[in-house]
This record gives C-alpha cells, sequence and structure tokens, in this order.
C-alpha cells in the first residue's frame, strides 16, 4: 500500500478497512503512525488540553470463582488470602479521594460467589445517601453477568436495579480480547463470551448509562484478532454512542499462571496510534501509564491519547502482576505540560471541571499507590452476615461472625 494514499483517507475521514488497518499495524513505519494518530487526535481535540480524572480504583474483594490465567490478584474461594472490604473502610478511601479533589470511585473486584446483589445494592445506595454527588463508576461486564447469574435476573433487571440503587457509569474491564479463541485459551471465557461483554454494554448504553471500552493486548491473540477486537468496538458504538473513551494496555505477566512476556514500549505505542486510526468514532483514548510508565504515557500524547487517565490513588491488580507505577496529580500534570497541552480535570463523562487540583488543595506528594488492605489484614465486615452465602466458605465465616445464625 502507499502511504500518501492512506494519509488521503484518513485526512478525508474514511473508514479504515480491516485490510488497510492490517497493513498499517504490520507494516507502516512507527513515526508515519504517530503523525496520523496524531492528525486525527488534533483534528477531534484541537484545543491543545488534555484531561485526566482523579478518583480511586478499589477492589472491593479478590475472592474470584473466574481463575482467568491471566490474572494474579485473584484468589480463590476459602483462600487466606482472600478478603471483602467492609462499607466503613469504603467509605474511609471515599473520604480520603474528595480530599484531594476526587470525584468518583472506580469500583471492580472479583467473582465472589457470596456476594448477592443485594450487597450491592446496600453498598450503593449507603455511599448515596453519605455522598449524594459522589460518582459510582462501577462493575464491568462479566461482574454484571456474574451477579445476573448468581441472583437467577436478566442482565437487564441486574442493570436496572443497580442504577436505581446508585450506579452512574460502567467500567470497560473484562473485554480482554473480544474474541472467543482467544477467550477460551485465557480461561476467561465462561465469565464473559465476546458477545455477552458487548451484550452487557448493550443494555446499559440502552439504559442511559455511558462506558468505557479496553483491550488488554500481548497474551494468545493475533494481529488480526486485536483488529477484530476494535471493529466489534467501532460497531456496537456505531450502533449506541454510549463509550465515552477506549484504554488498551498491555497483558503483566508476572506471578500470572500465562506467563510469557510483555509487550515493548513501541508496541503499545503502535497499538495506541491503530486504535486512534480504528476506532474513528470514539473521541477520547486514555494513555496507559500505570502499565507503561510516565514516560511511555507522555509519549502516548503524540500517538493518539487525549486523555492521561486516571490518577488512581490505588491500585491491586496491575500491582499483583509485578506493574508499580504510580504517578499523583501533580505528575500528570507535570508530564501534560511538559508535553506542551493545558491539563484540565474532567470526569467520567468528559465535561471539564477546572484546573489542577492540587494547586488549590493542600495535598501531600504520593509516591506509592495505596493498596485494598494492609498486609496481614484478614479481618471480616460485620455487615456481611447480613447476607447469605452460597460457597461452604463463606457459610463457615458467616457462621462464625454470627454463632446464632
Amino acid at each position: 500500500m502507499i502511504l500518501h494514499d492512506l494519509e488521503q483517507r484518513i485526512a478525508a475521514g474514511e473508514r479504515l478497512t480491516r485490510d488497510e488497518a492490517r497493513w498499517i499495524y504490520a507494516a507502516a513505519p512507527t513515526l508515519w503512525l504517530g503523525e496520523m494518530a496524531d492528525f486525527v487526535r488534533r483534528r477531534k481535540h484541537a484545543d491543545g488540553i488534555v484531561t485526566y480524572i482523579i478518583d480511586r480504583n478499589v477492589n472491593y474483594t479478590n475472592v474470584c470463582v473466574a481463575r482467568c490465567n491471566f490474572c494474579a490478584f485473584y484468589r480463590p474461594v476459602g483462600h487466606a488470602e482472600g478478603y471483602v472490604l467492609g462499607f466503613d473502610e469504603i467509605f474511609r478511601k471515599i473520604d480520603e479521594t474528595i480530599a484531594v479533589g476526587g470525584v468518583q470511585l472506580l469500583l471492580q473486584g472479583g467473582h465472589n460467589p457470596d456476594l448477592p446483589i443485594d450487597w450491592y445494592e446496600d453498598l450503593f445506595r449507603a455511599i448515596k445517601e453519605r455522598y449524594p454527588s459522589f460518582k459510582l463508576h462501577a462493575l464491568s461486564p462479566p461482574e454484571v453477568l456474574h451477579i445476573a447469574r448468581s441472583s437467577r435476573l436478566p442482565v437487564l433487571e441486574v442493570i436496572q436495579r443497580l442504577i436505581a440503587a446508585g450506579l452512574d457509569s460502567v467500567p470497560g474491564g473484562g473485554a480482554e480480547i473480544l474474541v472467543d479463541r482467544v477467550r477460551k485459551l485465557l480461561n476467561c471465557y465462561n465469565k464473559a463470551s465476546a458477545d455477552e461483554w458487548l451484550d452487557v454494554m448493550r443494555h446499559a448504553h440502552g439504559s442511559g448509562l455511558r462506558t468505557t471500552a479496553t483491550m488488554m493486548y500481548g497474551t494468545v491473540e493475533t494481529m488480526d484478532e486485536r483488529l477484530e477486537h476494535l471493529e466489534r468496538l467501532r460497531a456496537l458504538q456505531d450502533e449506541t454512542g454510549g463509550f465515552t473513551a477506549f484504554i488498551a494496555w498491555s497483558y503483566q505477566p508476572e506471578h500470572t499462571q500465562h506467563g510469557g512476556n510483555e509487550a515493548t514500549g513501541i508496541e503499545y505505542l503502535r497499538t495506541l496510534a491503530v486504535a486512534r486510526l480504528v476506532l474513528d468514532n470514539f473521541d477520547n483514548l486514555q494513555a496507559s501509564w500505570v502499565t507503561q510508565g510516565g514516560k511511555v504515557g507522555q509519549l502516548s500524547l503524540a500517538f493518539g491519547a487525549n486523555d492521561m487517565g486516571s490518577v488512581m490513588i490505588e491500585e491491586n491488580v496491575v500491582r499483583a502482576a509485578g506493574a508499580s507505577y504510580c504517578m499523583d496529580e501533580a505528575e500528570i500534570v507535570r508530564n501534560i505540560e511538559d508535553a506542551g497541552f493545558v491539563p484540565k480535570r474532567r470526569n467520567m463523562h468528559y465535561e471539564l471541571l477546572g484546573d489542577p487540583a492540587y494547586r488549590e488543595l493542600s495535598v501531600p506528594r504520593t509516591r506509592e499507590l495505596a493498596t485494598a488492605r494492609a498486609a496481614g489484614d484478614t479481618s471480616v465486615p460485620v455487615e456481611l452476615v447480613n447476607y447469605p452465602a452460597r460457597s461452604v466458605a463463606g457459610k463457615r465465616v458467616r457462621s462464625q461472625s454470627n454463632p446464632s445464625a
């Protein structure tokens, strides 16, 4: 293919075909890819603003029955290191988030068989009662599907009940690669097939929720399967318009059953640029500094990204697989400004909230992201006794907490 012809098609806003996307992914010079992705970014975001959000990534439980072989975070039911956060623990994390200018909780966790839908509803209501304007960006599609299966309820009813309890938006986790051949090899097909993941998002969009979309690459997928993933997201966005942003990150192999090697930073930048060119109906692409580090995250702004993602405050999943990058708001802002852009805080809907909060608040510097719990903390939340358990281990814990039960 001739680069000049592709440049003209991209400049005209024409949609790339699979063959064209495959060719540029495999053969186009990296510099050219960056230039084309940056051209599209500037066309969509001509104001020179790069956004970010201050929120906290809280994993409410690490107990999970899915057993994905690429995950180093989960613990099986009954494991000594398994935990469920108590409501008061989550409230404390929200208080800490608000204190540094945070506006949202990114709440995700394992597929814990001992947490019924009532637990989620009660948690969401309790959060909204205490923090009415604080946003709940919660429960990836596989989690929603797990709740539906364990509750024997339709997915749409689960979503509507969670919205009534306080759910504001849905994160795009659990997508991995939206091709069932890959999902079966990664042992994540049973938690959600590609169609099921997309269908949860379709129901969420139809119920008025906005969501994000993700891709974890670098395991067993082919280049064509990465492109199929992007095309399926693009098709659903054509249908619903419900995605606010796309985030790609590389598989983190350390401490996982699957093992292997992590993709390079160059491959990340090429993948990001191709995503910007293929996902022509997505306005926002986030830089994945949490897997790539601050400098590659900064370079992402020249390869199609217009957003630096989240300050995060806390992270557990990627850390469990060996990545431990940390950037507080001041560091994120410095990277944005050093790249020649204007930093602005946003919410999940990409509405601008203002200038950096740390320049107005007294915020201590953060050198390391927080974790769900301190090492060795095996405490059991008092409220768990109010919810029936399904597993033998869960029933034992409930009976120990409430001998009269």
